[in-house]
């Protein structure tokens, strides 16, 4: 096992510089795309993370974040339409919405467990979802266009590379702070309450209060997801919202090791990859095959997850890391 001690860091080292240099080797291959489907892959790591916190940590598996990048996006957006271009006024917006929302729908949901759970937040996810629909003046469920980006004073977001290091250096710090939080006094209560939370309520734990602060800060992460990615886009959507994203996020962190804090990156990425391939994948095959994998290689997507939930338990990047060392 020494060998995938060893390998753990220099895996993580090697991804990230990956990422640092990105807008570079887009510049020098003159594959300006790069930038933008890595930025993608960076964001929905980003909320990745932070459903991971209540997923890897406190297992609790919430099928309603993407209720919550749909809330950022919708503050860029609904801002922007009124002519509010400031950056922080965006960002301040985003996170007060998005911890007011996560606080009440967390207070009823964390009331309950396993299957209601689950149901509780797709249903709330849902209402919002529908909600959004029926805002006719900020396009419905056509969604609309954002005029420009968030301004930040000095950091000019609508120059692509500039946004792609934004994006890049929230991520790096989400991830710090994911390290820092799991190996803290409250990660090993949220991992007490996974295991047992009756005991841990008999030890003097208000487990409560616990799981809701993990939740709001989980939630909070994809409000900031959902920011930049309207930043990124510059649209914003109900589909923003809808149930599927949630299980996007699932996948890919159950896809890169949920008992690891890289892991969710290192799943948004393969996942996202391995989709951009598939769907525009020309093989050259007899008898319009290019076209059927074309059209559905959502189903060959499917198979490669289930291959590798099958054969790799703890996900690809945490089948690296021994199990004493996957967090």
């Amino acid at each position: 096992m020494a060998e995938f001690r060893s390998l753990r860091p220099w895996f993580a080292a090697a991804f990230l510089a990956s990422l640092a240099l990105m807008p570079a080797i887009a510049w020098l291959t003159e594959s300006p795309y790069y930038v933008t489907l890595f930025s993608r892959i960076m964001i929905y790591g980003l909320a990745a993370v932070g459903l991971n916190v209540i997923l890897g940590v406190g297992g609790l598996v919430s099928f309603g974040h993407a209720l919550y990048i749909g809330i950022g996006a919708y503050a860029v957006g609904i801002l922007s339409f009124h002519g509010i271009t400031s950056g922080f006024v965006h960002f301040s917006t985003a996170l007060v919405c998005g911890a007011a929302v996560a606080i009440l729908i967390g207070l009823v949901c964390l009331r309950t467990s396993g299957m209601g759970f689950i149901m509780i937040t797709l249903a709330f996810a849902q209402m919002f979802y529908f909600l959004a629909v029926s805002l006719k003046q900020y396009g419905g469920d056509d969604g609309m266009s954002i005029g420009s980006r968030s301004q930040f004073g000095i950091l000019n977001l609508n120059n692509g590379s500039v946004l792609y290091y934004v994006i890049f250096i929230l991520l790096v710090v989400m991830l710090y702070g994911s390290h820092r939080l799991i190996h803290s006094r409250f990660g090993t209560v949220l991992r007490g309450c996974k295991s047992n939370e009756r005991r841990m309520s008999a030890l003097g734990f208000p487990t409560l209060r616990y799981k809701l602060t993990a939740y709001v800060i989980s939630a909070l992460v994809c409000v900031v997801a959902g920011l930049l990615l309207a930043n990124l886009t510059r649209y914003t959507s109900p589909a923003y919202m809808e149930w599927m994203v949630s299980g996007d996020l699932i996948v890919m962190i159950v896809l890169g090791g949920m008992q690891t804090v890289l892991g969710p990156v290192i799943g948004s990425a393969v996942l996202t990859i391995i989709g951009d391939i598939l769907s525009g994948l020309q093989l050259g095959l007899p008898w319009d095959l290019d076209a059927f994998v074309s059209d559905h290689w959502l189903a060959l997507l499917g198979i490669f997850i289930v291959l590798v939930v099958i054969t790799l338990k703890q996900g690809l990047y945490g089948s690296l890391i021994p199990s004493e060392n996957r967090t």
